[in-house]
Protein backbone atom coordinates (compact mmCIF):
# COMPACT_ATOMS: atom_id res chain seq x y z
CA UNK A 1 0.00 0.00 0.00
CA UNK A 2 1.73 3.18 -1.05
CA UNK A 3 2.06 5.82 1.96
CA UNK A 4 -0.73 8.71 2.44
CA UNK A 5 2.37 11.07 2.58
CA UNK A 6 6.52 11.38 1.98
CA UNK A 7 6.09 14.14 4.49
CA UNK A 8 5.70 13.14 8.12
CA UNK A 9 6.73 16.76 9.55
CA UNK A 10 5.98 19.51 7.44
CA UNK A 11 7.88 21.99 9.74
CA UNK A 12 11.10 20.42 7.89
CA UNK A 13 10.01 22.34 4.86
CA UNK A 14 7.42 25.46 6.09
CA UNK A 15 7.27 27.32 9.60
CA UNK A 16 5.28 30.83 10.87
CA UNK A 17 7.30 32.64 13.41
CA UNK A 18 6.08 35.34 15.40
CA UNK A 19 7.70 38.07 17.68
CA UNK A 20 7.90 41.51 19.56
CA UNK A 21 10.42 44.16 18.53
CA UNK A 22 13.35 45.13 20.92
CA UNK A 23 15.30 47.69 18.79
CA UNK A 24 18.31 45.67 18.79
CA UNK A 25 20.73 46.28 15.67
CA UNK A 26 21.62 42.65 14.34
CA UNK A 27 19.05 40.60 16.44
CA UNK A 28 18.77 36.98 14.81
CA UNK A 29 14.97 35.60 15.07
CA UNK A 30 15.07 31.57 14.86
CA UNK A 31 12.58 29.51 13.22
CA UNK A 32 14.37 26.89 15.13
CA UNK A 33 13.85 24.44 11.96
CA UNK A 34 16.00 25.62 8.69
CA UNK A 35 17.30 28.12 6.59
CA UNK A 36 14.68 30.32 5.23
CA UNK A 37 14.96 30.15 1.43
CA UNK A 38 11.71 32.27 0.92
CA UNK A 39 10.24 34.88 3.53
CA UNK A 40 6.94 36.47 3.61
CA UNK A 41 7.12 39.06 6.24
CA UNK A 42 4.41 41.42 7.87
CA UNK A 43 3.93 44.32 10.12
CA UNK A 44 1.01 43.23 12.05
CA UNK A 45 0.26 46.39 14.04
CA UNK A 46 0.37 49.59 12.49
CA UNK A 47 -1.44 50.21 9.41
CA UNK A 48 -0.30 52.24 6.10
CA UNK A 49 3.95 52.29 6.15
CA UNK A 50 4.91 48.52 6.74
CA UNK A 51 3.31 46.69 3.97
CA UNK A 52 4.10 42.63 3.47
CA UNK A 53 7.70 42.34 2.35
CA UNK A 54 8.91 39.03 0.25
CA UNK A 55 12.69 37.80 0.63
CA UNK A 56 14.50 35.35 -1.00
CA UNK A 57 17.53 33.32 -0.69
CA UNK A 58 18.31 33.08 -4.38
CA UNK A 59 18.72 36.81 -4.70
CA UNK A 60 20.02 36.95 -0.87
CA UNK A 61 19.45 39.13 1.94
CA UNK A 62 21.02 42.95 2.18
CA UNK A 63 20.02 46.21 0.64
CA UNK A 64 21.39 48.34 -2.27
CA UNK A 65 20.53 51.11 -0.56
CA UNK A 66 24.29 52.61 -0.11
CA UNK A 67 22.24 55.74 1.57
CA UNK A 68 21.20 54.34 4.49
CA UNK A 69 24.33 52.16 5.26
CA UNK A 70 23.63 48.88 2.98
CA UNK A 71 25.38 47.09 1.06
CA UNK A 72 24.76 45.57 -2.78
CA UNK A 73 24.12 41.44 -2.13
CA UNK A 74 20.43 41.66 -1.82
CA UNK A 75 17.14 43.01 -3.14
CA UNK A 76 13.58 42.97 -1.73
CA UNK A 77 9.98 43.33 -3.13
CA UNK A 78 7.01 45.46 -1.56
CA UNK A 79 3.76 43.33 -1.97
CA UNK A 80 0.80 45.81 -1.35
CA UNK A 81 2.86 48.47 -2.90
CA UNK A 82 3.52 47.03 -6.19
CA UNK A 83 6.92 48.35 -6.43
CA UNK A 84 10.32 46.97 -7.31
CA UNK A 85 13.05 46.32 -4.42
CA UNK A 86 14.25 49.95 -4.81
CA UNK A 87 11.88 52.68 -3.47
CA UNK A 88 12.26 55.98 -3.82
CA UNK A 89 14.84 57.36 -1.61
CA UNK A 90 15.74 54.57 -0.21
CA UNK A 91 12.87 54.87 2.13
CA UNK A 92 12.12 50.84 1.90
CA UNK A 93 15.59 50.47 4.11
CA UNK A 94 15.66 53.59 6.08
CA UNK A 95 13.02 51.75 8.31
CA UNK A 96 14.95 48.52 8.77
CA UNK A 97 15.48 45.53 6.53
CA UNK A 98 17.07 41.90 6.90
CA UNK A 99 20.76 41.92 6.84
CA UNK A 100 21.79 37.99 6.19
CA UNK A 101 19.88 34.84 6.79
CA UNK A 102 20.93 32.31 9.47
CA UNK A 103 20.62 28.26 9.55
CA UNK A 104 17.66 28.37 11.47
CA UNK A 105 16.01 32.15 10.43
CA UNK A 106 17.32 35.33 10.03
CA UNK A 107 18.87 38.53 11.37
CA UNK A 108 17.22 42.23 11.66
CA UNK A 109 18.98 45.04 10.44
CA UNK A 110 18.25 48.73 11.38
CA UNK A 111 17.84 51.22 9.02
CA UNK A 112 19.50 55.11 9.00
CA UNK A 113 16.28 56.86 9.91
CA UNK A 114 16.42 59.89 11.74
CA UNK A 115 13.37 59.97 13.81
CA UNK A 116 13.64 56.81 15.73
CA UNK A 117 12.41 54.47 13.49
CA UNK A 118 15.44 52.63 12.23
CA UNK A 119 13.64 49.27 13.55
CA UNK A 120 10.54 50.02 12.36
CA UNK A 121 9.99 47.65 9.41
CA UNK A 122 11.36 44.02 11.14
CA UNK A 123 12.29 45.22 15.08
CA UNK A 124 10.70 48.27 16.22
CA UNK A 125 10.03 48.18 20.46
CA UNK A 126 6.58 47.91 20.89
CA UNK A 127 5.26 45.87 17.84
CA UNK A 128 4.97 42.70 16.61
CA UNK A 129 5.78 40.89 13.47
CA UNK A 130 5.01 37.47 11.29
CA UNK A 131 7.02 35.72 9.31
CA UNK A 132 5.91 32.70 6.75
CA UNK A 133 9.05 30.64 5.51
CA UNK A 134 9.54 28.05 2.95
CA UNK A 135 12.49 26.18 2.25
CA UNK A 136 13.61 25.49 -1.17
CA UNK A 137 17.33 23.92 -1.81
CA UNK A 138 19.07 25.86 1.08
CA UNK A 139 19.93 28.86 -1.43
CA UNK A 140 22.11 26.50 -3.91
CA UNK A 141 20.81 27.14 -7.25
CA UNK A 142 21.33 25.74 -10.57
CA UNK A 143 20.98 26.42 -14.17
CA UNK A 144 17.97 25.18 -15.79
CA UNK A 145 17.94 24.82 -19.78
CA UNK A 146 14.63 22.94 -20.39
CA UNK A 147 12.87 26.68 -21.29
CA UNK A 148 13.68 28.36 -24.11
CA UNK A 149 14.81 30.73 -21.98
CA UNK A 150 17.76 30.03 -19.68
CA UNK A 151 16.39 30.36 -15.76
CA UNK A 152 18.53 29.89 -12.39
CA UNK A 153 15.94 27.41 -10.19
CA UNK A 154 16.49 26.69 -6.49
CA UNK A 155 13.84 23.50 -6.18
CA UNK A 156 12.31 21.67 -3.79
CA UNK A 157 11.13 18.56 -5.29
CA UNK A 158 10.11 16.75 -2.18
CA UNK A 159 7.93 20.17 -1.15
CA UNK A 160 6.81 21.36 -4.34
CA UNK A 161 8.61 24.53 -3.98
CA UNK A 162 11.03 26.24 -6.87
CA UNK A 163 12.30 29.77 -7.24
CA UNK A 164 13.43 30.74 -10.38
CA UNK A 165 14.91 33.59 -11.27
CA UNK A 166 15.34 34.91 -15.26
CA UNK A 167 15.99 37.64 -17.92
CA UNK A 168 12.81 38.02 -19.96
CA UNK A 169 13.27 37.43 -23.77
CA UNK A 170 10.35 39.57 -25.18
CA UNK A 171 9.39 36.65 -27.21
CA UNK A 172 5.79 35.19 -27.35
CA UNK A 173 5.34 31.57 -25.54
CA UNK A 174 9.45 31.68 -24.81
CA UNK A 175 8.97 29.03 -21.37
CA UNK A 176 11.48 28.51 -18.51
CA UNK A 177 11.96 25.82 -16.54
CA UNK A 178 11.44 25.09 -13.37
CA UNK A 179 12.95 22.08 -11.95
CA UNK A 180 9.93 20.78 -9.88
CA UNK A 181 9.48 17.30 -12.22
CA UNK A 182 5.76 18.35 -12.07
CA UNK A 183 3.19 20.63 -13.25
CA UNK A 184 3.39 23.52 -11.23
CA UNK A 185 -0.28 24.33 -9.54
CA UNK A 186 0.44 28.23 -9.17
CA UNK A 187 3.17 30.63 -10.57
CA UNK A 188 3.54 33.94 -9.13
CA UNK A 189 5.76 36.70 -10.89
CA UNK A 190 7.38 39.74 -10.36
CA UNK A 191 9.49 42.05 -12.01
CA UNK A 192 12.58 42.98 -10.20
CA UNK A 193 14.27 45.96 -12.34
CA UNK A 194 10.67 48.13 -12.54
CA UNK A 195 7.49 49.09 -10.65
CA UNK A 196 4.95 46.01 -11.18
CA UNK A 197 2.16 44.36 -9.64
CA UNK A 198 2.26 40.63 -8.70
CA UNK A 199 1.45 38.36 -11.38
CA UNK A 200 -0.45 35.14 -9.91
CA UNK A 201 -0.94 32.34 -12.72
CA UNK A 202 -3.26 29.38 -11.17
CA UNK A 203 -3.20 26.22 -13.48
CA UNK A 204 -6.45 24.14 -14.32
CA UNK A 205 -7.13 20.66 -13.03
CA UNK A 206 -6.76 22.27 -9.05
CA UNK A 207 -9.14 20.30 -6.44
CA UNK A 208 -12.61 22.15 -6.52
CA UNK A 209 -15.26 23.78 -9.08
CA UNK A 210 -13.45 25.63 -11.15
CA UNK A 211 -11.16 23.76 -13.17
CA UNK A 212 -9.96 26.38 -15.73
CA UNK A 213 -6.79 28.23 -15.58
CA UNK A 214 -6.54 31.94 -14.69
CA UNK A 215 -4.65 34.34 -13.38
CA UNK A 216 -5.31 37.31 -10.61
CA UNK A 217 -2.76 40.06 -8.67
CA UNK A 218 -1.44 39.59 -5.33
CA UNK A 219 -1.37 43.18 -4.51
CA UNK A 220 -4.62 44.34 -5.91
CA UNK A 221 -8.21 43.85 -5.20
CA UNK A 222 -9.21 42.28 -8.89
CA UNK A 223 -11.29 39.89 -10.41
CA UNK A 224 -9.62 36.90 -12.84
CA UNK A 225 -8.47 36.92 -15.90
CA UNK A 226 -8.45 34.46 -18.67
CA UNK A 227 -6.04 35.59 -20.91
CA UNK A 228 -2.32 36.67 -21.09
CA UNK A 229 -2.22 32.86 -19.48
CA UNK A 230 0.55 30.71 -18.68
CA UNK A 231 1.31 27.05 -19.76
CA UNK A 232 2.40 24.82 -17.78
CA UNK A 233 4.55 21.79 -17.97
CA UNK A 234 6.14 19.36 -15.94
CA UNK A 235 9.76 21.11 -16.96
CA UNK A 236 8.57 24.24 -17.95
CA UNK A 237 5.92 27.41 -17.25
CA UNK A 238 5.35 29.46 -20.19
CA UNK A 239 5.62 33.41 -20.25
CA UNK A 240 3.16 34.18 -22.82
CA UNK A 241 3.09 37.01 -24.88
CA UNK A 242 6.04 38.91 -25.54
CA UNK A 243 6.51 42.07 -23.85
CA UNK A 244 4.12 41.14 -20.86
CA UNK A 245 5.33 43.76 -18.04
CA UNK A 246 4.82 41.00 -15.63
CA UNK A 247 6.77 38.10 -17.09
CA UNK A 248 8.46 39.42 -20.34
CA UNK A 249 9.62 42.82 -20.76
CA UNK A 250 13.30 42.19 -23.02
CA UNK A 251 16.57 42.27 -20.93
CA UNK A 252 14.64 42.55 -17.80
CA UNK A 253 15.18 40.52 -14.32
CA UNK A 254 12.18 38.91 -12.69
CA UNK A 255 11.47 36.22 -10.09
CA UNK A 256 8.89 33.41 -10.47
CA UNK A 257 7.64 31.23 -7.24
CA UNK A 258 6.19 28.05 -7.90
CA UNK A 259 4.55 25.86 -6.37
CA UNK A 260 3.10 21.84 -7.05
CA UNK A 261 0.39 20.80 -4.04
CA UNK A 262 1.78 17.63 -2.27
CA UNK A 263 -0.13 14.97 -0.49
CA UNK A 264 -0.69 15.75 2.72
CA UNK A 265 0.99 18.41 3.20
CA UNK A 266 0.15 21.63 0.37
CA UNK A 267 -3.03 21.99 -1.55
CA UNK A 268 -4.45 24.59 -3.81
CA UNK A 269 -7.85 24.61 -5.07
CA UNK A 270 -11.18 26.57 -5.19
CA UNK A 271 -14.75 26.46 -3.81
CA UNK A 272 -17.75 28.34 -4.27
CA UNK A 273 -19.36 30.18 -0.82
CA UNK A 274 -22.67 29.48 1.02
CA UNK A 275 -22.99 32.55 3.10
CA UNK A 276 -23.10 30.99 6.24
CA UNK A 277 -21.94 31.08 9.92
CA UNK A 278 -22.08 27.27 8.68
CA UNK A 279 -19.67 27.85 6.20
CA UNK A 280 -18.81 24.91 3.66
CA UNK A 281 -16.01 22.36 5.03
CA UNK A 282 -12.75 21.99 2.20
CA UNK A 283 -10.68 18.77 2.77
CA UNK A 284 -7.41 19.33 2.23
CA UNK A 285 -5.98 15.94 3.75
CA UNK A 286 -3.76 17.42 6.24
CA UNK A 287 -4.35 20.02 9.45
CA UNK A 288 -3.80 23.73 7.89
CA UNK A 289 -0.92 26.01 9.02
CA UNK A 290 -1.24 28.85 7.31
CA UNK A 291 -4.11 29.39 4.18
CA UNK A 292 -4.43 32.39 1.60
CA UNK A 293 -7.62 33.21 0.37
CA UNK A 294 -8.92 34.66 -2.39
CA UNK A 295 -13.07 35.68 -3.52
CA UNK A 296 -12.41 35.08 -7.51
CA UNK A 297 -15.51 36.21 -8.40
CA UNK A 298 -15.90 39.94 -7.00
CA UNK A 299 -12.97 42.41 -7.77
CA UNK A 300 -13.78 44.42 -4.86
CA UNK A 301 -11.91 42.05 -2.25
CA UNK A 302 -8.33 40.90 -1.78
CA UNK A 303 -6.36 38.43 -0.37
CA UNK A 304 -6.57 36.73 3.21
CA UNK A 305 -3.83 34.94 4.97
CA UNK A 306 -4.72 33.14 8.45
CA UNK A 307 -2.22 30.56 10.15
CA UNK A 308 -2.19 28.51 13.06
CA UNK A 309 0.52 30.53 15.35
CA UNK A 310 -0.99 33.93 15.32
CA UNK A 311 -4.38 32.24 15.83
CA UNK A 312 -3.71 29.11 18.25
CA UNK A 313 -7.43 28.45 18.45
CA UNK A 314 -10.40 27.99 16.80
CA UNK A 315 -12.07 30.07 15.52
CA UNK A 316 -9.37 31.05 13.80
CA UNK A 317 -10.00 35.08 13.40
CA UNK A 318 -6.42 36.90 12.73
CA UNK A 319 -6.00 38.01 9.31
CA UNK A 320 -3.51 39.85 7.46
CA UNK A 321 -3.72 41.12 3.65
CA UNK A 322 -1.54 41.20 0.84
CA UNK A 323 -3.15 43.81 -0.89
CA UNK A 324 -3.62 46.11 1.97
CA UNK A 325 -1.31 48.35 4.21
CA UNK A 326 -3.45 47.53 7.19
CA UNK A 327 -3.19 46.25 10.35
CA UNK A 328 -4.10 42.81 11.69
CA UNK A 329 -7.69 42.34 12.17
CA UNK A 330 -10.13 40.24 13.61
CA UNK A 331 -14.17 38.88 12.73
CA UNK A 332 -13.14 39.60 9.21
CA UNK A 333 -12.75 36.20 8.14
CA UNK A 334 -13.97 32.75 10.52
CA UNK A 335 -12.35 29.40 10.08
CA UNK A 336 -12.19 26.54 12.37
CA UNK A 337 -8.66 24.99 11.24
CA UNK A 338 -9.49 20.87 11.36
CA UNK A 339 -7.36 17.74 11.30
CA UNK A 340 -8.63 17.01 7.91
CA UNK A 341 -8.93 20.50 6.19
CA UNK A 342 -11.01 23.63 7.01
CA UNK A 343 -14.64 24.98 8.14
CA UNK A 344 -15.73 28.21 6.87
CA UNK A 345 -17.52 30.55 10.14
CA UNK A 346 -18.32 33.31 8.60
CA UNK A 347 -21.03 34.59 6.25
CA UNK A 348 -19.36 37.07 4.01
CA UNK A 349 -16.60 38.05 2.30
CA UNK A 350 -13.27 37.41 2.14
CA UNK A 351 -13.38 34.03 2.04
CA UNK A 352 -17.42 33.18 2.02
CA UNK A 353 -20.49 35.18 1.18
CA UNK A 354 -23.08 32.99 -0.76
CA UNK A 355 -24.72 32.43 -4.31
CA UNK A 356 -22.54 31.53 -6.97
CA UNK A 357 -19.23 33.38 -5.44
CA UNK A 358 -16.53 31.42 -6.06
CA UNK A 359 -12.91 31.26 -3.84
CA UNK A 360 -9.09 30.11 -4.36
CA UNK A 361 -7.42 28.67 -1.37
CA UNK A 362 -3.24 28.39 -1.09
CA UNK A 363 -2.86 25.94 1.92
CA UNK A 364 0.13 24.30 3.60
CA UNK A 365 0.52 21.61 6.87
CA UNK A 366 0.66 21.81 10.15
CA UNK A 367 0.77 17.83 10.39
CA UNK A 368 -0.70 15.45 7.68
CA UNK A 369 -4.23 14.04 8.39
CA UNK A 370 -1.77 10.51 8.41
CA UNK A 371 1.23 9.83 8.50
CA UNK A 372 3.24 7.46 6.03
CA UNK A 373 3.60 5.15 8.76
CA UNK A 374 -0.46 5.33 9.91
CA UNK A 375 -0.35 7.79 12.69
CA UNK A 376 -3.72 10.30 12.55
CA UNK A 377 -2.95 14.06 13.28
CA UNK A 378 -5.33 15.18 16.00
CA UNK A 379 -7.79 17.74 15.95
CA UNK A 380 -7.20 21.21 17.17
Amino acid sequence: MAAYTNINRPQDYFVTTTWSGNDVNGRTISNGEFQPDFLWMFHRNIAGSCPGVVYNSTIGAGTDSTAYGGNSTGKYNAVYTSLNYALPDGDFYRYGYLSGLTSTGFTCAAGNDPSGYQNYRHNQTGYNYVAWQWKANGGTTSSNTDGTVTSTVQANQDAGFSIITYVGSGTTNDTIGHGLGEEPDIAIFKRLDAYGNWDVQENSGKSGPISFAFRHTLNLTEGIATNVLSSFSNTTIGLSTGGDAQKNISGSDYVCYAFKGKQGYSKFGTYYGNGSTDGKFVYLGFKPALIIFKVLSDPNHGWSMIDNTRSPFNLMDDNLFANASTAEVTNSNLVDFLSNGFKLRGSTYPANSGGTNSFSYFAWAENPFVTSTGVPTTAR
